[in-house]
């Protein structure tokens, strides 16, 4: 983790003249347990999600360990500079293995790691281990109420709409501006959580985000990054530069469990 000055910026970049990280990665953890038990359900037509830890305690696959070793592997192949200084990890434990993957293999500092818990999962409430058509079955107000409203601002009972995610995320960027200013920053997180992440940060409304997460799950350990340009807005933003980017992947022989890369830059 790059030193910090007496201002808490990162020593050395004490004159950076904005309130931006200069770069920031989300990452969706490795394929999980969890993950390849749900694909089991929906593709077998079945009610219940076949896993019995808490959705906090779903470790990672193997395939998943192999998608953090890949991306890490990538990682420490950069050059120091170019490497995440800063890394926010979600409670989660399939996100947690992750970014203990990524610190070992990438040649990071594990100190510099910050578990926080607005990065948690969505929360699903009664819903929680239900496929499509369990909440069909046996919740079918609630299927035809989650239709009507839309699930950007449906929230089940005891759960989160993504609204209440982009709110808790909102204080994230807080934290981010304050605390991370000209850093490298590195989030390992959730599917929703990247979505509502590019949300505020490319500023979309409900219908864009939707048709986003419409086209296809965010890819496990897939990138989707930002970078600070001066030139853009009044005084530089963080643009939109890596998306869904899964090369290390691919580069590594190790399966895809997602959408593939969506390029929106010149970045291999």
């Amino acid at each position: 983790m790059a030193a910090r000055g007496a201002d808490g910026t990162p020593a050395g970049d004490s004159a950076w003249p904005h309130k931006w990280p200069q770069a920031l990665w989300l990452v969706r953890h490795g394929q999980s347990a969890g993950n390849v038990a749900r694909d089991v359900a929906e593709q077998g037509g079945l009610s219940v999600i076949d896993i019995a830890d808490r959705d906090i305690d779903v470790p990672l696959s193997e395939l998943g360990r192999r998608q953090a070793s890949a991306l890490g592997a990538w990682i420490g192949g950069l050059a120091m500079d170019e490497r995440p200084s800063a890394l926010l990890c979600s409670p989660y434990l399939r996100a947690r293995r992750t970014m203990d993957v990524l610190v070992e293999q990438g040649g990071l500092d594990p100190d510099a790691v910050r578990v926080d818990e607005r990065l948690r999962e969505k929360e699903f409430g009664i819903l929680d281990r239900l496929t499509r058509r369990g909440i069909e079955v046996q919740y079918p107000k609630l299927a035809e109420q989650r239709a009507h409203v839309g699930k950007f601002y449906f929230r089940p009972p005891g759960g989160e709409s993504w609204c209440d995610v982009i709110l808790r995320l909102r204080s994230v960027l807080d934290t981010l501006t304050r605390e991370y200013r000209g850093e490298r920053v590195l989030i390992v997180s959730h599917q929703v959580v990247v979505n509502c992440m590019r949300y505020l940060m490319e500023r979309l409304d409900e219908r864009a985000i939707l048709d986003i997460d419409a086209q296809g799950d965010v890819p496990n350990c897939g990138v989707t990054g930002y970078e600070f340009d001066p030139s853009a807005g009044r005084r530089g933003k963080l643009c939109l530069s890596r998306l869904n980017f899964v090369a290390p992947l691919r580069d590594a022989a190790t399966p895809v469990t997602s959408e593939p890369d969506q390029p929106v830059a010149t970045k291999p």
